[in-house]
């Protein structure tokens, strides 16, 4: 089976729709993923790395007053991040990472706790939105793997989003010529 990133080039390129990420505790390591794959220039948009909470407001345009009352590790924070780089960068799609990779707790939050999110376009006439989502983790390990695990999981969701606006035929021919996602 073709690894994440390969698999969400050849949907999106399939698709004619481009993507762009946002990365906190991830560092670049979500946008070195996907364009590790050859032909993601066709999808790939670009990434912002916004590490600094205040880049996130500046860049992003996450709420500065959600900022500063419930700090970077929060699942609004990841939402209006994935909404912003989805804006700032002209993407049909923006995903996003924010969490907490170690050694230390963050804004009250536990290592290991991340949030990962997607937005994307409307889907086909049912009136809801292709993205918007948010998934909380608690993921274990140490900082490199959190990291890793936060990259395989915000993946992970984009796929799932892109599987769901399929019809049911064409995620069947999907799932029988790759062996499911």
């Amino acid at each position: 089976m073709s690894s994440p990133a390969t698999e969400l080039v050849r949907l999106l390129t399939v698709r004619g729709e481009t993507l762009a990420v946002a990365e906190s505790l991830t560092g670049g390591l979500v946008a070195a993923e996907i364009t590790a794959v050859p032909g993601a220039s066709k999808v790939f948009r670009g990434s912002v790395t916004a590490y600094a909470t205040e880049l996130k407001h500046e860049l992003l345009g996450v709420d500065a007053t959600l900022l500063a009352q419930r700090g970077a590790v929060d699942p609004q924070v990841a939402a209006q991040m994935a909404a912003g780089v989805r804006k700032t960068l002209g993407a049909d799609w923006g995903i996003a990472t924010t969490g907490v990779a170690g050694p230390e707790p963050q804004d009250g939050r536990p290592v290991g706790t991340v949030f990962v999110a997607v937005d994307g376009p409307l889907t086909d006439g049912s009136g809801s939105a292709g993205g918007g989502k948010v998934e909380a983790l608690r993921l274990n390990g140490d900082r490199a793997e959190i990291r890793m695990e936060s990259v395989r999981s915000v993946l992970a969701l984009l796929l799932r989003e892109l599987a769901g606006e399929q019809t049911g035929n064409e995620r069947a021919q999907d799932t029988e010529r790759n062996g499911g996602f």
